[in-house]
């Protein structure tokens, strides 16, 4: 594929992150009353793995040079523990505001990352965004504040801006952050190091991410939950989708990562709030305010300054 191709492949990757991970949330929401928020957390990893190892698998046996294996270091290692840490932590955040507000509002709440990755990207990765990509993150962070309002008009007060689902935003959105900070700089540590493609890169990514997340995670749960991991077993079914969507849509965002910078991958990536809307009208018949549909409309509007500036 020539410079051309590969440097726009990036904008149809994202759109297929942010489809695939509107999936994911949606079984996950259903599975976080049914086994607890840990659990439903867990499953993204746990039933992701054998579709992230399979994929991997398949570059090297379709491949052109099947035998090449990426160096790895510790650098890079340490970029990945980092990145599925906070993985992990941004999850466990985002199904805790989602039982707070409606399934649209508590995915764009998870938004407030966008200007976190910026500041991150800069200050660790010196990848430093342009005036109109700052633009339109700012955009998109006003709109994020007028979406983690309470309902019934609580403008302005202390409150407001402290409650609940603001603050499980604010963490989600940090979390989220500083993992596309480490995955990111992982994969910029291994195109140093290589020749990886960026589907490789993204794979072995996902794989080792994955991996340290469920076995971390796993442990967790099994030694202090009652039942341990019975519960995510039983729910195979929702895990199984809720694990495959994962794995697709962190193999996409992992590929990204390797082909543009953190700042307008995140950016781009909140076309999942149109996604996320359609699942909240179509599927579970909930409705949005009017303070609601202007703060997505306002993250809309970055989104679209991201895709002109041509990020």
């Amino acid at each position: 594929m020539g410079s051309l191709g590969m440097e726009y492949l990036w904008v149809p990757v994202v759109l297929f992150a942010a489809a695939a991970q509107t999936v994911r949330n949606t079984a996950q929401r259903s599975l976080t009353a049914q086994v607890g928020t840990l659990p439903a957390t867990l499953v993204r990893f746990l039933y992701g793995l054998p579709f992230a190892a399979l994929y991997l698998l398949a570059l090297y046996l379709l491949g052109d040079r099947p035998r090449m294996l990426p160096q790895f270091s510790w650098a890079y290692l340490g970029w990945i523990a980092l990145g599925a840490f906070f993985q992990v932590a941004a999850t466990a955040a985002l199904l805790l505001a989602m039982k707070e507000r409606n399934f649209a509002v508590a995915v764009t709440l998870s938004k407030t990352e966008v200007l976190q990755v910026a500041l991150f990207a800069a200050v660790f990765l010196h990848e430093l965004p342009g005036r109109w990509a700052l633009l339109a993150m700012v955009l998109a962070t006003v709109g994020v504040l007028i979406l983690s309002l309470p309902p019934r008009g609580q403008l302005l007060t202390l409150s407001a801006w402290a409650s609940r689902s603001s603050l499980y935003g604010l963490v989600c959105g940090a979390c989220f952050a500083l993992a596309t900070i480490g995955f990111r700089g992982g994969a910029v540590e291994l195109a140093r190091l290589g020749e990886a493609s960026p589907w490789l890169s993204g794979a072995w990514g996902v794989l080792i991410a994955q991996t340290l997340q469920t076995l971390g995670l796993g442990a967790w749960i099994a030694y202090r939950h009652e039942q341990g991991l019975r519960p995510v077993f039983r729910a195979w079914r929702v895990s199984l989708l809720a694990g495959s969507m994962g794995a697709a849509a962190s193999l996409a965002w992992f590929t990204a990562y390797a082909i543009q910078g953190a700042a307008p991958v995140r950016t781009l990536g909140m076309v999942e709030v149109v996604f996320s809307y359609l699942v909240s009208r179509r599927v579970l018949s909930e409705k949005l305010s009017l303070p609601e549909k202007l703060g997505m409309g306002l993250m809309m509007l970055g989104l679209l300054l991201i895709c002109l500036q041509g990020a």
